[in-house]
């Protein structure tokens, strides 16, 4: 049986905002929640097979019209940032105080493109903890948002002039592929390590505004080894793919963080790529630090992956085929 309601709006502008340019914005909360959207006239119809995916269309409409009410426009991100809350099996945004926490946890960059938004609760708590503690570690499977999120709050930070650098580190660790021998530079063999970090910058600001702050150093991005020795200040630093940093490597990053610094530490660990009998220092530091007040801890889970949605799928089906 087929379960529907209908929105009727006095308001075009509001009508218009709801809908998007094409009716694309009723396009992404469709394909988020499943039914049927129609426009006609004045009014926006819902149709499902089951009266929870008429709750939750009704629950999101309430949150865009409250945006648009108060002068916000509704970009497609911010639509598909809030869908990601209505997902099929998710926990929908009930209340007003989470509805402003989610927003709350949007991040502003000067001169980016686009604002970003948390896709899941887990990731709004994220960006909270980020916010909130000097030291923050996430863990969680490929395309949650762990790099993409850090590395947002970070160039926020520092285009806001709230730190004085950003230092981006991971450690060099082969993935299944041999570099060793490949006719290049150290620099060279180097790069393609950090080539990600470069890329989740170049998606969020001009190429040029990260060219800028690389050359006078307000952006340094080196390996893990180039850290040992150094005292970080006044900056924030991101160590990337923590889970392939022995135990040694992770005390030395974490005894690096000096006066006014911040640290996020992400990591995944189902894809850990060191040798056998060599204990990851991502899962020994939330073994033995999980108990100290100060440092804040945040999970993502397959729900939260933010990229194609066929990459839930995927690390769903390997995860199974472990089990």
């Amino acid at each position: 049986m087929e379960e529907g309601i209908t929105i009727a709006f006095d308001n075009r502008e509001l009508l218009s905002g709801i809908c998007g340019a094409n009716d694309g914005n009723l396009r992404i909360i469709e394909g988020s929640i499943g039914g049927l959207i129609t426009a006609r006239g004045n009014e926006i119809h819902f149709e499902s097979r089951d009266n929870i995916s008429v709750r939750r269309f009704r629950s999101m409409m309430d949150n865009l019209i409250a945006v648009l009410k108060e002068g916000e426009l509704l970009s497609p991100e911010y639509i598909r940032a809030l869908a990601g809350e209505f997902l099929p099996g998710g926990t929908e945004i009930s209340s007003q105080d989470e509805k402003d926490f989610f927003r709350d946890s949007m991040i502003q960059i000067p001169n980016g493109f686009n604002r970003v938004y948390p896709r899941s609760k887990n990731q709004a708590f994220y960006i909270q903890g980020m916010r909130t503690n000097e030291i923050c570690f996430c863990v969680g499977p490929a395309g949650t948002g762990k790099t993409y999120l850090a590395i947002a709050h970070a160039l926020q930070m520092l285009l806001s002039k709230k730190i004085r650098k950003l230092v981006l580190t991971r450690p060099v660790v082969e993935a299944g592929e041999n570099l060793g021998f490949l006719p290049r530079d150290l620099a060279q063999k180097i790069d393609p390590y950090l080539k990600p970090l470069h890329d989740a910058m170049e998606s969020l600001v001009p190429y040029d505004v990260i060219s800028r702050m690389e050359e006078t150093r307000a952006i340094e991005i080196a390996p893990l080894a180039y850290m040992r020795g150094r005292s970080l200040n006044d900056c924030m630093v991101i160590l990337d793919e923590a889970q392939n940093t022995t135990k040694e490597q992770m005390k030395m990053f974490l005894t690096r963080i000096g006066t006014g610094a911040r640290a996020v530490i992400t990591g995944d660990s189902t894809q850990i790529d060191l040798p056998r009998k060599t204990d990851s220092g991502l899962l020994h530091a939330l073994e033995i630090l999980r108990e100290i007040e100060g440092l804040n801890f945040s999970f993502l889970h397959t729900g939260d992956v933010a990229r194609n949605p066929l990459i839930k799928k995927i690390i769903q089906a390997y995860n199974e085929n472990q089990s």
